[in-house]
């Protein structure tokens, strides 16, 4: 990887910070509980929120071979993501949980469990937002809003 990308390590091994994933790919299937990009984008995007704002690209294979890597690893604490499918007049989302990617040539599969709305056999252009690494609660993830909520009631309390 080049001096302009950032590594994956500086996510994985930093005390605070906050990433966002992004993947995108022409087309999904779904069967038998397993997720698919077809024609997957060969860098998977990432940036951070506040304070630190890290922004780079790592490769897919990248990836999917850190999957395991950190104290908090999406190995041990499987992300949250919301996999939007473009259609020509409407985007669908769907919000899954992620396990286990294997990468083939320019095709990703995971293992899902669908937490939230309709997985369709198939469809078009895709993009799946995963969750932050090593940080469930975080105000940025795509998938976990709902979970903001807590995290300021926390707030509020030790405030008191």
């Amino acid at each position: 990887m080049d001096q302009k990308h950032k590594d994956v390590t500086a996510i994985v091994e930093a005390d605070e910070i906050e990433a966002l994933f992004v993947q995108t790919a022409h087309g999904m299937s779904f069967e038998n509980g397993k997720l698919t990009l077809h024609t997957l984008a060969p860098t998977t995007l990432f940036f951070s929120d506040r304070p630190d704002r890290v922004t780079g690209h790592i490769t897919s294979q990248e990836f999917v071979d850190s999957w395991d890597k950190g104290t908090d690893s999406f190995a041990s604490n499987a992300p949250n993501a919301v996999l939007s499918i473009f259609h020509e007049d409407s985007v669908n989302d769907i919000v899954v949980e992620l396990f286990n990617p294997v990468l083939d040539g320019n095709q990703l599969v995971y293992t899902i469990e669908i937490l939230d709305g309709e997985m369709p056999a198939s469809g078009g252009a895709s993009a799946l937002f995963i969750d932050t690494i090593g940080r469930p609660l975080s105000p940025v993830s795509a998938a976990g809003m709902h979970r903001r909520d807590r995290r300021d009631d926390r707030r509020d309390r030790r405030r008191r």
